[in-house]
């Protein structure tokens, strides 16, 4: 109560300083206008040159560097929650998913959103998120490897813009802009931990510009990263109750770290090297050629469920906690040359390839079944690879064309090419031997397999002034799929200025979403202690038993209408609201249980895990299987505001100040019915339609100010994350999870000791805010069902588990 009671005194306090700056009025300093007006051109969400954030006919976000490193987090992803309000970052994720953790645009999908390097298409990660939850399918652009060091501003896109970009960009499109200075640069040492000193953190990062030659420039950026375990569980269930401890009672002295011997409630350690490139050369007014790339290398490692000591007591006496480890190495690479030919036309080819390889290891485990059959075993394995390559060509065109109008006309028309290719490698021999290595089985024969497809599109764009004051923007593409056939999609953009200082504008646009083919072909055995499900591809052999075949294509239909206006002066608002829905949309499913403690309850699951070719472990006694299927339809309603005044204190400073919010609410409007091979059973159960409809906060709302007086900088973010809730499934029985609204603080106080030094103090979660614990009840009859009951908070907390974080920075510009 009393963190609550804190930050609502923080939230208030800035309303009130707020509301003071709007009452106030002071004429803005001319200079700094035209800066902001040189800063606010954009180039996502539009075909046409020089247009301003501010006037865009679309809801687009502009996030400058400084705004990033103040955020005082070295994840992008969580740099980017903390200021966009329809953003929401995944803050812990089970197994292989709390290696690659994931971010999400106004509700929906991480899949939904296309991520933009400089423009063009960024490759997504090979680690497919297949556990349930709210970013459950997850295979979105891996955010982590792009350094923020390397960023000069991030364009957010919150509209649908399918037809502009092409399949994914369903709620929208983030823009990432990388540094194209050719002089100067800076150098970074960050370092923090949580409030309960763990999850050690620091980072080094430098960032140069060059000029090697005249009209040339080359500007790089290297950052090394580190994040270190965290913990923020309940004790193993299984080691101290009252039974076992009175049957072992040398567990107590006897196990390391008892009774906290399962860390598996807590981040993932990992250590990345990560760095970006970006170069270009003015051969002449007619023709650049450039060049970008990023390249990281990430070695992560995640707890996996403590094993008993009587699990294998010949090798591990005093049991075991597998350690599930990835090697991951990522890259992208992207040449063009652009520039002016034939009396105007603009022209920009580009080829972009890119690679994410995971190399995926268990270590501290055992494989019981050959320990049984031979009497022998090794205790680290390789599970297997998984890999995703991208490669896209483009040819960009456009032109303006004076008509008669209020502007010239802009014509955009381009074509793509993209080749796609998914790779599951099969675990060593002794990883996928019968039930397989503890924890995490290696890929099996019948896992493992190479798929690939191609895509070509086609696109138009016309943007129009008929008159003064009225913009529109008309968009097509063609998509062809060598894999799901074509598709014919459109937007229509439009805004309209009644005044200086009131705009109305809207979008109307249809959108389609091809399956990642890791949705498509991912398939392995999931285990824990006491249960194994095997996550079968759409198109197996164990799918089609159950009446499942393949997957299809989403379809989306996007609306939105929203105002921008000054109603006061030197504050800017917008407001738009907005409807998606998709149909078909591609959704895991709940858990589809085969047995049950050891009884079969639906032969049909059990078959079809037989057909796919998996051998469980014969001591679980709960079994099942998870898909990805088109079983559903969703609609997404919201409301997104921003605003934006400063306040001018004279000789005392200025206060800078924004508030975002985003209110929506996704809703299944069809379930079809369930395949008649299912046996009775359903694909999606309650708890898949809870992490649909509400294990996203209902609302988010941001506030920050930003304080500046000569050398000092203060940053106080308050951000208010509305109520979610999910269910836990143990073994057919629902619990209900709710988190409660919360405040979130964080506070930053940077000093300038020069003119290039630069120190910083600050706090996330500054008042050490923790989510709700989980239903009681729930974790009881998780116990009762012989699991380990380490989970104490909900895995679909907005704002993590682990409370408050402090953080110093040393920041040197050249």
């Amino acid at each position: 109560m009393k963190t609550q009671i804190l930050g609502a005194s923080a939230l208030a306090l800035t309303t009130a300083l707020s509301s003071a700056a709007w009452a106030d009025p002071v004429a803005p300093d001319p200079a700094a206008l035209d800066a902001a007006s040189v800063e606010g051109v954009i180039v996502t969400g539009t075909r046409q040159t020089g247009v301003r954030a501010v006037d865009s006919p679309a809801p687009v976000q502009v996030i400058a560097e400084d705004a990033l490193a103040r955020t005082g987090q070295l994840d992008l992803r969580l740099a980017l929650s903390n200021l966009v309000p329809s953003f929401t970052a995944q803050a812990f994720g089970g197994d292989a998913a709390n290696l690659t953790l994931s971010a999400r645009l106004r509700g929906l999908s991480a899949n939904h959103t296309l991520v933009l390097i400089n423009g063009k298409r960024r490759h997504g990660t090979a680690n497919l998120a297949v556990l349930s939850g709210a970013y459950q399918g997850s295979a979105g652009a891996d955010l982590n490897f792009i350094p923020t060091a390397s960023i000069a501003r991030i364009e957010v896109l919150t509209d649908g813009a399918a037809a502009q970009y092409g399949t994914d960009a369903i709620a929208g499109v983030i823009n990432i802009i990388l540094k194209d200075a050719d002089h100067g640069g800076s150098a970074s040492a960050t370092g923090g931990a949580y409030y309960k000193n763990d999850g050690e953190t620091y980072s080094l990062s430098a960032n140069a510009g060059f000029a090697p030659a005249p009209g040339a420039y080359v500007n790089l950026t290297l950052e090394n990263r580190f994040h270190d375990f965290s913990f923020s569980g309940n004790p193993d269930a299984r080691v101290i109750s009252t039974a076992a401890v009175t049957a072992n009672p040398t567990w107590p002295s006897a196990l390391p770290g008892y009774p906290y011997v399962n860390q598996i409630a807590g981040d993932a350690r990992y250590q990345l090297t990560s760095g970006t490139v970006s170069a270009g050369w003015k051969a002449s007014d007619a023709l650049e050629v450039y060049a970008f790339g990023t390249y990281g290398v990430k070695k992560a490692t995640a707890y996996e469920n403590y094993r008993l000591p009587n699990r294998l007591p010949a090798v591990y006496p005093k049991g075991f906690s597998p350690l599930l480890g990835t090697l991951e190495k990522d890259g992208a690479l992207t040449g063009g040359i652009k520039g002016e030919v034939l009396g105007g036309w603009r022209y920009d080819l580009s080829s972009t390839y890119g690679r994410d390889d995971h190399e995926v290891r268990v270590r501290n485990s055992a494989n019981i079944q050959l320990y049984t059959d031979t009497g022998a075993t090794p205790t680290q394995f390789h599970a297997g690879d998984f890999i995703f390559s991208q490669w896209t060509n483009n040819l960009d065109l456009s032109r303006e064309f004076e008509v008669g109008w209020a502007s010239p006309l802009t014509l955009a028309l381009g074509l793509e090419q993209r080749n796609e290719t998914y790779e599951i490698k099969a675990g060593d021999y002794a990883s996928r031997y019968k039930s397989g290595s503890q924890s995490y089985p290696g890929f099996a024969l019948t896992d493992a397999g190479e798929h690939d497809r191609d895509s070509w599109a086609a696109y138009a764009d016309v943007a129009v002034s008929p008159v003064e004051n009225l913009k529109l923007d008309f968009a097509v593409r063609h998509e062809k799929f060598s894999d799901f056939g074509s598709a014919d999609i459109a937007k229509l953009t439009g805004r309209y200025d009644f005044t200086p200082a009131f705009a109305v504008r809207g979008t109307v646009s249809t959108g389609f979403r091809a399956p990642t083919l890791a949705e498509l072909y991912y398939s392995a055995t999931n285990v824990s202690p006491t249960t194994a499900f095997v996550q079968l591809a759409p198109g197996s052999a164990g799918a089609k038993l159950l009446g499942v075949d393949g997957l299809d294509p989403e379809k989306s239909t996007n609306l939105s209408l929203g105002i921008v206006t000054e109603p006061l002066p030197r504050l800017s608002v917008t407001l738009d609201a907005y409807q998606i829905e998709v149909e078909d949309r591609i959704v895991g499913s709940g858990a589809l249980y085969g047995k049950i403690s050891g009884t079969v309850v639906n032969a049909a699951i059990t078959n079809a895990i037989a057909a796919n070719g998996n051998v469980l472990d014969p001591s679980v006694g709960t079994t099942g299987i998870n898909l990805f299927s088109n079983g559903l339809d969703t609609r997404t309603r919201g409301i997104e505001a921003l605003a934006s005044t400063w306040t001018d204190l004279g000789e005392l400073g200025k206060i800078d100040w924004t508030l975002g919010v985003n209110v929506n609410q996704t809703k299944v409007t069809r379930i079809a019915a369930p395949p008649s091979g299912l046996g009775g059973s359903v694909l999606y159960d309650k708890a898949a339609i809870a992490f649909l409809e509400h294990a996203s906060p209902r609302y988010k709302a941001n506030l920050s100010a930003v304080y500046t007086q000569d050398r000092w900088t203060v940053n106080l973010v308050n951000t208010l994350y509305g109520k979610a809730w999910a269910y836990t499934n143990v073994n057919g029985t629902y619990f209900k999870d709710e988190i409660k609204s919360h405040l979130i603080t964080d506070l930053e106080l940077s000093y300038r000791v020069t003119d290039g030094l630069k120190l910083a103090l600050g706090a996330n979660n500054l008042f050490d805010v923790y989510p709700e614990e989980l239903n009681a009840a729930g974790t009881a009859a998780s116990i009762a069902a012989g699991n380990p009951g380490v989970a104490k908070y909900p895995s679909f907390s907005p704002f993590g588990i682990n409370g408050g974080y402090y953080y110093a920075r040393v920041t040197y510009d050249f």
